[in-house]
């Protein structure tokens, strides 16, 4: 079965002889030097270990203003501001009753997301970013944004080894 097809049955895609997906021309360098001068590779390199990038799972308890659409897409900012990344675009939901949001910042460099249940005062966050970017520079914008009584983050580092 194609991934596609597969991508389709898990309701990843509601068309599978087409997609929504953007695409945008250019090399993919896979961890190998840049092939033109002046080319960037977006890999990152740190304590000898090579790898696609730094994803920040995390978890806000006891946090305010989850229900603000408003409050969320200006933190969502704030966090590519504070981390040296690109915005591309931001896609945020509300839900109805009970206010919470579903969204993304997509990036350059990868992506945030966040989806809140305001009733319990919880969001999760995935903060995902390659490159030079600085996606550990987002705890901070969060913690003071959303003023959680408590902040977990996990961080995973992406295609290690590569």
């Amino acid at each position: 079965m194609s991934n596609v097809r597969a991508l389709f049955q898990l309701g990843m895609d509601l068309d599978p002889d087409s997609s929504t997906a953007q695409t945008e021309d250019g090399p993919f360098a896979c961890g190998a030097a840049p092939a033109q001068p002046g080319e960037k590779d977006f890999f990152i390199e740190r304590d000898g270990v090579k790898y696609a990038g730094t994803h920040l799972i995390i978890d806000l308890l006891g946090a305010e203003r989850l229900d603000d659409l408003e409050h969320i897409e200006r933190t969502l900012r704030d966090c590519v501001d504070s981390a040296g990344a690109t915005l591309l675009h931001i896609h945020l939901h509300h839900f109805t009753p009970n206010g919470g949001v579903s969204g993304v910042a997509v990036l350059a460099e990868s992506h945030i997301s966040i989806h809140s249940w305001p009733e319990c005062g919880y969001a999760a966050l995935d903060v995902f970013m390659c490159g030079a970017a600085e996606p550990e520079r987002t705890v901070e914008v969060l913690r003071q944004a959303f003023r959680p009584a408590r902040l977990v983050v996990g961080e995973h580092l992406r295609g290690k080894g590569i």
